[in-house]
């Protein structure tokens, strides 16, 4: 059974402002205002680091969670085969750039899908950023040797790090985060398997783990499945709204 893909194309509203953090083409943030005060979504979106996967396809998941009351920011950043650190040092100038560009006192809480988990955790045990609530990693790459024994996505692992290992970007290597993480990972994911984020529960276990039974790897950005209500479940609980 393959996976549905179909979130990934589907049309959105376009966000209410795109915001910019750097000169970079990539240096932008697509922003969904919300009615009520609530602490934002900061959302760092997949494609296994290729740069044919960009912000866009997280349009739905964007709209959807400004809809249900939570301001929405959706960050880009370079993705550039062997070179992860253009990756990493976005994250790191998007996240520091966050007070400059939007109201943060509320706090907010960090989401990632995939790749885009990876760099959440990454951040979150490296950067510590000021008024971060927690952490979501959703269907994270969240053991990178593992992911790389493993070939996902035909080797995305070597054509993101350029060759060899990088430990001090691997999660599973990396510190526990001071702000709470929340795994949550479908059971039928065909694209990471659970299993990369069993490691890294194991390795820190003071993490949240939702097994989310049958889902597969696009159902946890896709607004249209069942799969949906754990993600904004546990969003509600972080946040209190």
């Amino acid at each position: 059974m393959s996976e549905d893909r179909s979130v990934l194309s589907r049309e959105a509203r376009l966000p209410d402002e795109e915001l910019r953090y750097g000169d970079h083409a990539d240096h932008v943030i697509d922003y969904w205002h919300a009615k009520e005060y609530r602490p934002l979504v900061v959302f760092v979106h997949g494609g296994f680091w290729r740069p044919e996967y960009d912000r866009l396809h997280a349009r739905p998941l964007g709209e959807a969670l400004s809809d249900l009351g939570w301001p929405v920011l959706s960050l880009e950043y370079r993705r550039e085969p062997g070179d992860p650190d253009a990756s990493t040092t976005d994250v790191r100038t998007a996240l520091d750039s966050l007070p400059d560009l939007v109201d943060v006192h509320a706090g907010y809480v960090l989401i990632g899908h995939s790749a885009g988990g990876q760099l959440a955790l990454w951040a979150a045990s490296t950067l510590n950023p000021v008024r971060l609530r927690g952490v979501i990693a959703l269907a994270p790459v969240a053991d990178l040797l593992m992911a790389d024994r493993l070939g996902l996505d035909e080797g995305a692992v070597q054509d993101f790090i350029g060759s060899g290992v990088r430990n001090d970007l691997d999660p599973v290597h990396l510190p526990a985060s001071i702000a709470p993480v929340s795994l949550i990972h479908g059971t039928a994911d065909r694209r990471v398997p659970i299993a990369v984020t069993e490691s890294y529960y194991a390795a820190h276990p003071t993490a949240r783990l939702t097994r989310v039974e049958g889902a597969g790897h696009y159902e946890l950005i896709d607004p249209l499945t069942e799969a949906w209500h754990d993600v904004t479940a546990e969003l509600t609980r972080l946040t209190g709204h």
